[in-house]
């Protein structure tokens, strides 16, 4: 069919298109401008977002030119939700969340050469629109049946109602598509397959207005195996900006993926070769205790959102955490953020005592690593007890504020697998 449709395909990437082949021969044509929006509906992009950016690259990669969309517009209205209105957020609040994801959106694409990636922004075509013109020349070419059928807005229908405001944002989403069409001869927008009925619209308004066909291809929603939310951790969603998901957390997000998941993540997320992503599908079916894939995966990502030197600093931290490293070769603010993602525990700098912290028995009583002084006493007297990697066999110990790495953090650890921390503040 097309190198790239075949790729695609074999990663599982294609929820829908409107006429796969037609999309197929026009590649094989020439380099095509396709397009993928985002609404600055929070401060980061998320892995949802980043399913878009790296199908994005995929086509980037085989020459064809990327236009990714900051919906500084669509963003002020909101897409329906299944389950209730949107609060409207504040104009500065969007047009802030909207440069963030400009900045972060930059990092991913190349901007030189035949295949230059361009970031746009759909307020700078919608904020001069006439009302009046904008009705007759753009909504008259839709069917307001046609859009109630739409599985969100039915569900609003259903329940409370939905707003002009949010009903409208199809044919804003559609009117963009129209604009870069003309601006950029942009023949493909994709996204995923919860925008079909969106970018379908799309297509159809072009056709419409202009006689011309174009294209629409989704990408499936990413699930996980046992049903729970993808994306997802017990602390929220895991986010690209460094500050909203640390580094620590983003990366132990993809190795703490479930054997019976990594393979399609591998497939979906990566940009290796099929061979090698069969190669690690097959290391985690021969011996999966290794977390072979998990681990590739997650040096891949975490290397592409943060770079190659955070990926080491935080590969680094854990294997220090569980004592196969250097914990005060570790960076203060990846140590304190791997602590974070664990049970732990704050004590006020002003409460130790002649400089020392709390007994080990207390310490571990307070980060949540035994449920009791009881739990703690044994497992100290078991040999399981370990204070920044150095087993402590006596239950009186009290670690001295000088133990503490950059100052402020005590790893504790209860047999080879089982951390947790104390963070000193103030």
């Amino acid at each position: 069919m097309n190198a790239l449709i075949d790729d695609l395909s074999w990663r599982g990437l294609i929820a829908s298109s409107t006429d796969l082949d037609a999309l197929a021969t026009q590649l094989a044509e020439g380099p095509i401008t396709y397009y993928v929006g985002f609404d600055p509906t929070a401060p980061s992009l998320h892995l949802g977002n980043l399913l878009q950016i790296q199908t994005m690259r995929r086509f980037q990669a085989h020459g064809h030119r990327p236009l990714a969309l900051v919906g500084g517009a669509t963003g002020l209205i909101g897409d329906p939700k299944m389950t209730g209105e949107r609060t409207l957020n504040a104009v500065d609040v969007v047009v802030d969340w909207g440069s963030r994801l400009r900045r972060e959106l930059e990092r991913f694409f190349d901007f030189d050469g035949p295949a230059a990636a361009q970031v746009v922004n759909n307020y700078d075509w919608t904020q001069g629109v006439d009302v009046i013109e904008f009705l007759r020349d753009i909504g008259k070419h839709f069917s307001v049946n046609r859009m109630l059928d739409r599985e969100a807005v039915a569900a609003r229908l259903a329940g409370d109602g939905i707003s002009f405001t949010e009903f409208s944002y199809q044919v804003l989403q559609s009117h963009d598509y129209l604009q870069l069409f003309r601006s950029h001869d942009c023949r493909l927008q994709m996204g995923g397959s919860d925008q079909w009925g969106n970018i379908t619209a799309g297509v159809d308004l072009i056709r419409r207005v202009e006689g011309a066909h174009v294209h629409a291809l989704t990408t499936p929603l990413v699930t996980r195996a046992d049903g729970t939310k993808f994306g997802k951790t017990e602390s929220g969603t895991v986010w690209l900006d460094a500050s909203m998901t640390s580094p620590y957390a983003f990366y132990q997000f993809w190795l703490n993926s479930d054997d019976s998941d990594v393979a399609t993540y591998l497939r979906l997320y990566s940009m290796r070769p099929h061979s090698e992503i069969e190669q690690l599908e097959a290391a985690t079916l021969a011996d999966p205790a290794k977390r072979e894939a998990q681990r590739a995966l997650a040096r891949e990502l975490t290397t592409l959102v943060h770079g190659e030197r955070a990926t080491v600093a935080v590969e680094a931290a854990a294997q220090a955490l569980f004592g196969d490293g250097d914990l005060s070769a570790v960076p203060g603010d990846v140590l304190g953020a791997a602590l974070r993602e664990v049970p732990h525990a704050e004590i006020a700098r002003a409460d130790l005592a002649d400089g020392l912290l709390p007994d080990v028995v207390d310490l571990f009583t307070q980060a949540g690593l035994s449920p009791s002084r009881g739990a703690a006493r044994r497992t100290i007297g078991e040999g399981g007890a370990y204070v920044n990697n150095v087993r402590v066999t006596d239950e009186g110990f009290r670690p001295p504020a000088s133990d503490l790495v950059d100052g402020q953090f005590l790893v504790l650890r209860r047999g080879r697998k089982t951390i947790a921390g104390i963070l000193v503040v103030g």
